[in-house]
């Protein structure tokens, strides 16, 4: 796949997603995009990728086989009791 495309902007503001762009992205028909300004480029990424990155990079932090939700619901229990 190419990685880098022109096209053109319509006049109601409307930009066309390439193909093979969308499908690299796995971009569907109705999928939520995040568009995000950096310096002078427009960036755009999926919501579903971008909290899986985000996912990857909290894995770094935690010891595996720990989990945070349980972690977590634990804290609150504690929490209640002091109250």
């Amino acid at each position: 796949m190419e990685n880098e495309a022109r096209t053109r902007l319509n006049e109601n503001g409307r930009l066309v997603i390439p193909a093979s762009f969308r499908k690299a992205l796995g971009i569907n028909p109705g999928d939520e995009v995040v568009l995000r300004l950096e310096e002078d480029e427009l960036r755009i990424t999926t919501l579903k990728l971008r909290i899986e990155r985000a996912q990857r990079n909290a894995r770094k932090y935690i010891k595996p086989g720990v989990s945070l939700a349980d972690e977590l619901i634990a804290e609150r229990r504690e929490a209640a009791k002091r109250e």
